[in-house]
């Protein structure tokens, strides 16, 4: 197995906002707590310890423990579980949504980054118990985002009409999608393997957040990941006065919206991941998950006839906590109160918006964790990397958009220079006389000259896009080879880890897939992975 490391700037895939982050750029240190280096950590242990209360702890535990009961529990997750009660156990966490089976390849790379990290940690701080923690996010509503999962260049999807959190679809229908994958996975150990996991995941269980608990619990458990379902009475009964702040205060919506004026200010470039709402929460039952709007005192449901008084809310909200959900903007806050977590770790997407989020955390008075951008990688073969070097394609050369490699590669092996800067050189002397000679005479002819050495120069441009697609059809098996060499590592022409799903990969590598990426991913060396798989 090789190792290659890539700047994440270098690529193009990644935002400057998260370029500019994981460089520590000063201008962001003050949207952020401490940067995720293994020293920072202790003083954000020290300052997590301070503020976690016992009882939280123990609401914890026995929020999971109800959670696992139907379970086959591994004797690492079983002590990471008995350990939360302890003042010296703290949690990494990662979230992702409850994609059909995973999803995009990169739900692996968040988990095994948080576990290696919690690895890591232990060996720094061995005094410490530090649990890695995957959140399910149970409570999302947008079925249309993980219904599917792409394979062998098809989309399987799952069809169905769908409302309300996905958490709560049972997984009826799911039979179809099985017989639709099977015709497509062989028939080698591999896929039968994969054949089996998917029955046991999705047609042995009721609803979407046990078949996903059972496929993540299958895949980590034996690592000891923890799997937090935060759609549970028990730990949003934590959660109830920091709701209140923000249903009845506008606390987040006044914070984050300063934040983000803040950060615009910065760079245009940085942009707005996510607005804020005025209240950020929704009221969540079977089949429904809808905002709570407030209008003249009143507070309403969106698009229902639900509708509460100030103190009817607040009675709902006491007697069941369960039925609000938060938002993008409430969630991390809502993870951070239940959870004695040290650092989140998530993609370019996601530390985006956390970074507008630590003004609220302080008004709030819990504190920020530290943000770790997820391992990212690309995972080629033995065959692949030989294809590459035989095109004479470097790491860095294969993430250009497929034009510019293109047209790059056939500018290096033509045996005709289809570089024209030569003449245009050329062409700027002899202008250059011909601008002394109109200094001296009247000004129409300057500009007759000027407009001339503009189309003239135009027609260099042309003559030399002409002779570059002569020779791009001249070498047309080269190219051809070449778009279909990066068109397998860029699946969609975006990055192979939002696109593949593990599946892919492990028909190829089996059991080895998951230990290769365990060793080949450290979650602290902040490159972008190329992984040459043997």
């Amino acid at each position: 197995m090789d190792i290659d490391c890539l700047p994440f700037r270098s690529i193009g895939y990644f935002s400057k906002l998260i370029c500019d982050y994981i460089s520590q750029d000063g201008q962001l240190a003050p949207f952020y707590n401490r940067f995720p280096n293994l020293e920072n950590f202790r003083d954000q242990i020290v300052e997590k310890k301070a503020s976690f209360p016992l009882e939280n702890r123990q609401v914890l535990q026995t929020a999971l423990m109800h959670q696992y009961a139907n379970y086959t529990v591994s004797k690492s997750t079983q002590q990471h579980i008995a350990a939360v009660t302890d003042e010296n156990t703290f949690t990494v966490v990662t979230g992702h949504q409850l994609n059909l089976f995973t999803g995009p390849l990169y739900f692996l790379y968040k988990i095994i980054s948080t576990i290696n990290l919690c690895e890591t940690l232990k060996k720094k701080y061995p005094e410490q118990h530090f649990v890695p923690v995957y959140w399910m996010a149970t409570e999302d509503h947008d079925f249309e985002e993980i219904n599917y999962f792409n394979f062998k260049g098809k989309k399987i999807q799952w069809n169905k009409d769908a409302s309300g959190a996905v958490g709560h679809l049972t997984t009826d229908g799911l039979e179809e999608v099985l017989t639709t994958y099977v015709n497509l996975l062989g028939t080698n150990i591999n896929a039968k393997t994969l054949n089996e996991l998917f029955e046991a995941a999705y047609l042995k269980h009721k609803n979407l957040t046990e078949a996903t608990r059972y496929l993540a619990n299958e895949l980590f458990g034996a690592y000891g990941l923890v799997i937090v379902d935060g759609d549970d009475a028990s730990l949003k009964s934590l959660l109830i006065p920091f709701a209140k702040k923000d249903i009845l205060n506008q606390t987040a919506h006044k914070a984050v919206s300063e934040t983000i004026v803040k950060l615009q200010g910065l760079e245009t470039d940085y942009g707005v991941q996510v607005n804020p709402r005025e209240i950020n929460y929704f009221y969540l039952t079977n089949g429904l998950r809808e905002r709570i709007i407030e209008r003249g005192g009143m507070y309403f449901v969106n698009d229902t006839n639900i509708k509460f008084s100030k103190e009817a809310l607040l009675e709902e909200l006491q007697a069941h906590p369960e039925r609000f959900s938060p938002n993008v903007i409430a969630r991390p806050l809502y993870q951070e109160v239940i959870l004695p977590n040290l650092c989140y770790i998530g993609g370019g997407g996601e530390l985006a918006y956390w970074l507008e989020l630590k003004s609220a955390f302080e008004t709030m008075k819990v504190p920020f964790p530290m943000l770790l951008l997820r391992n990212s990688a690309l995972v080629i073969t033995q065959k692949q990397k030989k294809k590459l070097q035989k095109l004479n394609i470097s790491l860095e050369e294969v993430f250009l958009k497929q034009n510019t490699l293109i047209n790059k590669k056939v500018r290096q092996i033509s045996n005709i220079d289809i570089d024209f800067t030569p003449q245009r050189k050329q062409l700027g002397e002899q202008f250059k006389s011909l601008y002394e000679v109109a200094e001296q005479t009247d000004k129409s002819f300057l500009g007759a000259v000027k407009a001339q050495e503009v189309k003239q120069k135009k027609g260099l441009d042309h003559l030399e896009k002409r002779l570059l697609k002569a020779q791009k059809h001249k070498l047309e098996d080269h190219v051809s080879r070449l778009a279909e060499l990066q068109n397998e590592l860029f699946p969609g022409k975006s990055l192979q880890e939002r696109n593949l799903n593990f599946s892919e990969l492990y028909l190829e590598y089996g059991e080895a897939l998951i230990p290769m990426l365990f060793k080949a991913l450290n979650p602290l060396k902040q490159e972008f992975v190329v992984l040459t798989a043997e």
